[in-house]
């Protein structure tokens, strides 16, 4: 998990009855701030470790394999930086937002996707040109399949609502499961669902604050979160083994010795 954003207070936030559990995944801010990775409330954590280019504040213990957080350490690099945008496609594609049940094709959706219903989405890239919502009751599937949003627009799920969907594992966007443009201006997606919703593969939003709220708990599956901010205050466990599903690594972070 990586918060990009080098000046931002609280760049990593877990706040409320959190209770996250990161399997082989450390959280990093690129912040300068003192609070760059901040821990409050009753907020419950478990990762490999905290590191920040600033500093650690915690209003309560967690659990970390490194014996203690590290601290002024220099900033990650984007593991994506070099992704392409994908080019939006002709004709513009349609949600059909009466029917009950329906199976969507990748390419261009110019009006934004309001998903309801039992919706299935087969495999390829999706170019949302509007906000991405899903309703409460949704049930949302999909394999092998890459959601960019387009400019500023952001994705909104419902609490209520079941996702269960997964990055390709080859191609350009191997991996990559929600990709935010980097040409959008300053502002916020939010990712919610029930205890068996599952996101697998990365969601990427360099320009963005993603809110991770739900309880995404499914068995099995990894995900990654590398956004210019993040915020977490759902009950969700996270598994970082990822090599498998054509997920890249996040590069560790190193910390900065003083040698006299």
């Amino acid at each position: 998990m990586l918060a990009l954003n080098p000046s931002a207070y609280q760049a990593a936030l877990f706040s409320g009855n959190t209770s996250v559990k990161l399997t082989g995944c450390s959280v990093m801010s690129n912040s300068a701030q003192s609070d760059a990775v901040k821990v409050q409330g009753s907020a419950a954590l478990q990762a490999d470790c905290l590191i920040a280019v600033g500093g650690v504040s915690l209003s309560n213990p967690v659990t970390t394999v490194c014996k203690s957080p590290i601290t002024q350490a220099l900033p990650a690099s984007d593991p994506f930086s070099s992704l392409p945008a994908p080019a939006a496609g002709n004709p513009c594609k349609t949600v059909n937002g009466s029917k009950s049940s329906q199976t969507l094709q990748p390419g261009t959706y110019c009006s934004g996707m309001d998903l309801k219903g039992n919706v299935t989405l087969q495999p390829g890239t999706y170019v949302v040109q509007g906000s991405l919502k899903v309703n409460a009751g949704a049930v949302v599937s999909g394999t092998g399949v890459t959601m960019f949003m387009s400019g500023s627009n952001t994705v909104s799920m419902n609490g209520n609502a079941t996702v269960t969907l997964s990055a390709p594992t080859s191609g350009t966007y191997s991996g990559v499961l929600f990709y935010g443009d980097r040409t959008g201006t300053s502002t916020s997606s939010t990712f919610n669902g029930t205890a068996s919703s599952l996101l697998t593969g990365a969601i990427y939003f360099p320009k963005q604050q993603v809110n991770y709220l739900g309880n995404f708990s499914g068995s099995g599956g990894c995900t990654q979160v590398v956004a210019d901010k993040i915020q977490w205050s759902g009950s969700t466990t996270i598994k970082q083994n990822c090599s498998s599903l054509g997920m890249k690594d996040i590069p560790s972070a190193q910390s900065v010795a003083i040698v006299e």
